[in-house]
């Protein structure tokens, strides 16, 4: 029983380096059992967009394992390193290394236990909360009773199981592979100072530079989401290098400045860090790239619960649409005449309505007056360039403004929309068409809303312009050419009760009229678009809400070790300094430069890698219909402004710690 006994009591000598482990390590299986239980509720599937918010759920689950994996290893790592010296006093007192392992065994047995426990109540309990909070975000009606995953438990038993086996081999490994010596010594050898990479920094700018030209010159939204993740990877990589190197950069300027150096506070503190800046770099750069994932991922997705409503509008402008492929003008009509009938027969009022015939198709272009049609258009250089042309009839245009409007078989009237053409003609399948007026009024539709690609919408003289138009560039993209689509979109005096329910009784009226008419269709009720859109940004909020809350947790843990090391560390020193005459209050004043002068770097390092991932984020938020770049940059203010204050509090809190660590 001596092992169980005295790794009991390593523990509870050891708590300020072992609670917080031991906490993280519960709130990382609290998380990943929640993701992972409402990812197999069957309450949220039996939901309107049920199926969206559990595929959003899914992939946290893998991001999540694939986060804690990573991080529990680099966490226990401090663990370790604080321990080597307990471990080599062991060692010289007759403790053999297989009688270590099985302390070390013991004491990782307790803490996994100990960290199930807490961590499946934490998250059994907290289970029920988060389920309600989806129904809330998703707006549906929260049922009774109470759930505990059987699965859930089961994939959480077996990931942290086997990620603390691991963590222990990995443990073991290190004992056996250090000298008595260097365990007695443990974290305690000293380092050269380090001299000053400016290649390594070179490079850092380079990487640093790329991903921030990436970030703010990319137009295209397609580009832009293939782009994001080069990016990701060339500021990650930049950071670490910029810290490694900048860091060190930083401190050899500061004791150059003697003005600044020779202060009491100061000097301690800069002379300190600058032999161990290889291990501080590190530690603050892994800082600065969790803090940028909190901002990057929160902000966005707060931009999106928050302008929810905007982006149904954007991607629904009315309320209803029916809408055919391919159909004559008179077939089409008794669709027309089944809505307008059913209405009536409802009693229910038709506020706006509009009918008109349209095809839309992609084209290249550079600049001047023609569009055309590459040989790959799938070459990712190209993109930039792809506009979307929309066209409809003078006729239906003339019904849409309530005049009349007559066109020439040459002429058109042209829309600009975001990107504007000024020019008085333009070319297309070498046709020369004259713009005979440029207007800002034009049919809304939910794709020329969306900024994939900028948009154009043409008038054109009629149905067979129309016609013409979709035989050449059916020439073009064969298969994968656009038909004309017949389309009638309306708005109702009515709440969203009336119409979904005027949406299915004219659809069950028309089934038979589809059928014998061989007509393909398809339709959209926008209240019915808002409950799968509900499904799908509530999902990527609380995903955003969960990953944050975890990078933040990585963050604070990450900073709490990184200045209990250093206290430890630095304590010998604050020791002789207070011997030799150093009061209490300059001891303070030193932690608090020590702190302070690179602390709050991977802060605002953090808020100018957000600040340039804005263009780019944008562009992927405008796929998604959010086009309110106001409501952006305010979510990301805030978000930033919240987070500043958390790690303000964190610097308080651990410059609290390391004091008592240090004081004599």
């Amino acid at each position: 029983m001596m092992y169980p006994r005295l790794a009991f009591d390593n523990i509870r000598k050891n708590a300020r380096t072992y609670i917080p482990y031991i906490l993280t390590c519960s709130f990382t299986i609290a998380m990943f059992y929640i993701m992972k239980s409402l990812s197999l509720n069957k309450g949220i599937e039996s939901i309107q967009g049920g199926s969206t918010i559990l595929t959003m759920l899914e992939l946290g689950t893998h991001i999540i394992a694939i986060f804690v994996c990573i991080f529990l290893f680099y966490t226990n790592s401090f663990l370790m390193k604080n321990r080597k010296k307990e471990f080599g006093v062991f060692n010289i007192l007759g403790m053999e290394k297989r009688h270590i392992s099985k302390l070390v065994g013991f004491e990782s047995l307790y803490a996994a236990v100990i960290s199930f426990t807490l961590g499946i109540f934490i998250g059994v309990i907290l289970d029920k909360l988060m389920f309600i909070l989806i129904l809330k975000i998703m707006k549906s009606e929260i049922p009774l009773g109470f759930h505990i995953s059987k699965g859930a438990i089961l994939s959480t038993v077996i990931l942290f199981g086997i990620l603390f086996t691991l963590i222990f081999l990995n443990s073991l490994r290190m004992i056996h592979l250090s000298k008595p010596i260097e365990l007695l010594k443990g974290g305690n050898t000293g380092e050269k100072e380090p001299k000053a990479k400016w290649l390594l920094a070179l490079m850092g700018i380079i990487c640093l530079g790329a991903g921030y030209y990436i970030a703010v010159t990319v137009k295209n939204p397609l580009k832009a989401l293939t782009l994001f993740f080069v990016a990701v990877i060339l500021v990650i990589v930049g950071t670490y290098l910029i810290f490694t190197a900048g860091s060190i950069a930083l401190l050899k300027i500061l004791k150059a400045n003697k003005k600044y150096y020779y202060k009491t506070n100061h000097f301690i503190s800069v002379s300190g860090m600058i032999y161990r800046m290889k291990q501080n770099a590190v530690g603050l750069a892994n800082i600065c790239i969790l803090s940028t994932m909190v901002l990057v991922t929160l902000s966005p997705t707060v931009a999106m619960i928050v302008g929810i409503e905007d982006i149904i509008m954007q991607r629904y402008p009315y309320q209803l649409e029916f809408n055919a492929y391919s159909v004559d003008e008179d077939k089409y009509q008794g669709i027309v005449d089944i809505v307008d009938e059913t209405a009536k027969e409802e009693n229910i009022k038709i506020t706006e309505q509009v009918i008109y015939s349209s095809l839309q198709f992609s084209a290249l272009y550079t600049g001047g007056d023609e569009f055309f049609f590459g040989d790959d258009t799938s070459d990712m250089s190209m993109l930039d360039n792809v506009y979307e042309l929309n066209f409809i009839t003078a006729k239906d245009y003339s019904a849409f403004i309530g005049k009349e409007i007559t066109l020439n078989d040459d002429e058109v009237i042209f829309y600009s929309d975001r990107v504007k053409y000024n020019k008085d003609s333009f070319k297309l399948f070498g046709k020369t068409y004259n713009i005979k007026e440029h207007t800002d009024k034009y049919i809304r539709s939910g794709l020329m809303a969306s900024d994939i690609c900028p948009s154009f919408g043409i008038v054109v003289k009629d149905i067979s312009t129309l016609k013409d138009l979709q035989k050449e560039q059916a020439k073009v993209y064969n298969d994968a050419s656009s038909n004309i689509v017949s389309c009638c979109k309306l708005n109702i005096d009515g709440d969203a009760e009336t119409q979904v329910a005027l949406n299915d009784k004219i659809w069950k009226k028309m089934e038979s009229y589809i059928h014998e008419n061989d007509i393909s269709y398809y339709t959209e009720c926008r209240e019915e678009g808002r409950e799968s859109a509900y499904g799908l940004y509530g999902g990527l909020f609380f995903l955003g809400i969960f990953l944050s809350v975890l990078f933040t947790i990585a963050a604070v843990l990450i900073i709490y070790y990184k200045q209990i090391s250093e206290g430890y560390n630095d304590k010998k020193q604050f020791e002789i300094m207070q011997k030799v005459g150093m009061s209490e209050h300059e001891v303070k004043k030193s932690i608090h430069s020590q702190v302070l002068t690179v602390f709050f770097l991977p802060l605002i390092t953090a808020g100018i890698h957000t600040v340039f991932s804005f263009p780019i984020i944008r562009k992927i938020l405008s796929m998604m219909n959010l086009t309110n770049t106001n409501l952006f940059v305010i979510s990301g203010i805030c978000v930033f402004i919240a987070f500043a204050v958390i790690y303000a509090a964190i610097y308080l809190m651990t410059a609290k710690v390391y004091y008592k660590i240090v004081k004599k």
